[in-house]
């Protein structure tokens, strides 16, 4: 009952497709020889559904954070977060890089590799970081999951996250910002702001360093959200991560427009 109405407090588009299937129900015990038309009516407000869910930015599905508030880009604030780790191997070099400049970042980390490396965890918090929720296995198929398999990947990896590092996370981010109608409401139940980005580099996709740089630097401004990886990062011709080559560049550019590193919590609490 608690996730029924849950659902029903979401945005227009989710009350207005349950509306439809309520009205195309009815419809069909009172006309049943139009039942293709129904199908149709259904098929269509499902594929637009699916659609939806597969924009990781759109709000049609739920409340979604994209950018920092209007407060957070007045101050010239932008949030850098790095999601998929930690990894053994990236994520202590990109700690000492951040380290260098003197800036706070937010890393989204899956819960089973926290299992795997929980003294790296504690590492980040310890070195000034937060670390939000990015489910406890990274399922690829995520937005395909109903009610109990989200609640499942994200209170799991909630409890995982909270027992390393002492710390309940306040964000969730979905695997490749994916989800479908019944994640909002498990958010609700479990206190998790959904959060996507305003920038991306695809540096999972390309191991092509100038290539992500002007894909990062095209649109920067005061407010972003950047998405960059240590865990499934691309690699570059000499095997490095891309984003250990991508982020001093980027921390200077960031710098020399007069831009300054927060995470989302230090953001969000001070708007």
């Amino acid at each position: 009952m608690h996730l029924i109405q849950s659902l029903w407090q979401g945005t227009q588009f989710v009350r207005a497709s349950l509306l439809l299937h309520g009205v195309v129900l009815i419809a069909t015990l009172i006309w049943p020889e139009q039942w293709l038309t129904s199908l149709i009516l259904l098929a269509l407000n499902h594929l637009i559904i699916a659609i939806v869910g597969m924009l990781p930015r759109s709000t049609w599905l739920g409340s979604n954070i994209t950018r920092l508030p209007d407060a957070a880009a007045q101050r010239q604030e932008i949030a850098l977060t790095i999601d998929d780790g930690p990894d053994p191997e990236v994520t202590p070099r990109v700690l000492d890089l951040l380290a260098e400049h003197n800036i706070a970042a937010t890393f989204f980390i899956i819960g089973d590799k926290a299992e795997r490396y929980p003294e790296l965890c504690k590492e980040i918090v310890q070195r000034g970081h937060d670390i939000e929720n990015h489910t406890q296995s990274h399922q690829h198929h995520f937005a395909f999951l109903g009610p109990d398999g989200f609640k499942k990947e994200l209170q799991t990896a909630q409890a995982t996250l909270t027992a390393i590092t002492g710390r309940a996370p306040s964000f969730f981010r979905a695997p490749a910002g994916n989800r479908n109608p019944f994640l909002e409401p498990v958010l609700n139940q479990l206190g998790l702001k959904l959060v996507s980005w305003s920038l991306r580099g695809f540096d999972t996709q390309t191991g092509n360093v100038e290539r992500v740089k002007r894909r990062l630097l095209a649109s920067l401004q005061a407010g972003a959200i950047v998405l960059l990886h240590d865990g499934n990062a691309a690699r570059t011709q000499n095997k490095s991560a891309v984003i250990l080559e991508v982020l001093p560049a980027f921390i200077q550019a960031a710098q020399d427009a007069q831009l300054r590193f927060v995470t989302l919590r230090q953001a969000q609490s001070s708007s």
